[in-house]
Order: structure tokens, then C-alpha cells, then sequence
């Protein structure tokens, strides 16, 4: 088994990687939604999001906020081709603070062990991302180095062509 895991309620260790495939892009942030989520606490959807709204106050739009209804209706069509399915209300999208929140609100050691993965998985998917654009801002600098001095090596090989072409003269080594 690769990687740090962390074991559910049913007994059976999650890798981080499975947390990290919980977490979606939406409206430019990265989130993971209630039902997601709740897997990863061990708890039912309706649970977590009940324990939500008795605590709506501690989650601003920055933490939390519900698909609207073309996202649903995307959702529930990559949803379908996957085989899964099966909702009428919009899921709620957590970011990296609300999932924390989340785990607070629920106040079950699970929980609170499950949001250690979860921000984890934040942090590691902020890494990559940063490392992405780092070596996209290297691989520009390069090819900019590269363009530069381009003429530069066009016209070291023309030289280097022309003194091919001089005839042998009497004398020289050949």
C-alpha cells in the first residue's frame, strides 16, 4: 500500500489519493462536496448537512456554498455516465476551511482524524499546482533563452559551414 492512509469507520484504510480524487474544481476553487465529505467523516450526507445548518454562522460564502442548478445538472450528468446518482438537491462545495469546519461542527474523533487527511490532501494539491506553474514559468524562460540566442547558434553553424567550404591549401594537414 503507497502512500499515508487513514482507516474508516468500516475498518478499511484510505489513501491520501482518494482524498485528494474527492476534491473537485468549481467556481475556481478547489472543494469537496457534502456527499464526499461526509464519507470521509463516516457519517450520512443528511447528517453533515444538518449539522451545517444548525451551525450556518460558521460557514461564509468563503467556506461553503451550494451548486447552483447548471452545476448540478452537470454534476449529475458526469454523475450518471459514471454510474452514480440519484439526488434532487444541490450538493453544498467545501473549501479547505469549511471541510475543517465541517469536522468541528460534527465533533466525532473520525471526523476530527479525517480532517487531518483532508487538509493534507488542500496542502498537497496547493504543492502541485504551485510546482506546475513554477516549472511552466521555467520552461518560458528557457524557451526565451533559446529564442535569444537562436541567431546566435544560426550563425556559429554558418561560420562553421563556410570554413568547411574553404579549398585545401598546400601545407595544411588535410
Amino acid at each position: 500500500m503507497s502512500g499515508p492512509t487513514r482507516k474508516r469507520k468500516d475498518g478499511y484504510l484510505v489513501p491520501l489519493r482518494e482524498v485528494q480524487g474527492a476534491i473537485k474544481f468549481i467556481r475556481g476553487q478547489h472543494v469537496v462536496l457534502d456527499e464526499d465529505l461526509a464519507k470521509l467523516y463516516g457519517v450520512e450526507t443528511r447528517v453533515l448537512v444538518q449539522a451545517v445548518k444548525r451551525n450556518a454562522d460558521r460557514f461564509p460564502d468563503d467556506f461553503m456554498f451550494q451548486l447552483d442548478a447548471d452545476e448540478f445538472r452537470s454534476l449529475r450528468a458526469q454523475a450518471d455516465s459514471a454510474g452514480r446518482g440519484g439526488r434532487r438537491h444541490p450538493p453544498h462545495a467545501f473549501t479547505e476551511h469549511g471541510a475543517l469546519m465541517v469536522a468541528g461542527v460534527l465533533n466525532s474523533p473520525q471526523a476530527v482524524e479525517a480532517s487531518v487527511f483532508v487538509v493534507r490532501a488542500f496542502v498537497r494539491m496547493r504543492r502541485l499546482l504551485a510546482t506546475r506553474r513554477e516549472l511552466a514559468q521555467k520552461l518560458g524562460e528557457l524557451e526565451q533563452r533559446i529564442v535569444r540566442h537562436d541567431a546566435s547558434i544560426a550563425a556559429l553553424f554558418d561560420a562553421v559551414r563556410k570554413l568547411m567550404q574553404l579549398p585545401d591549401k598546400p601545407g595544411l594537414p588535410g
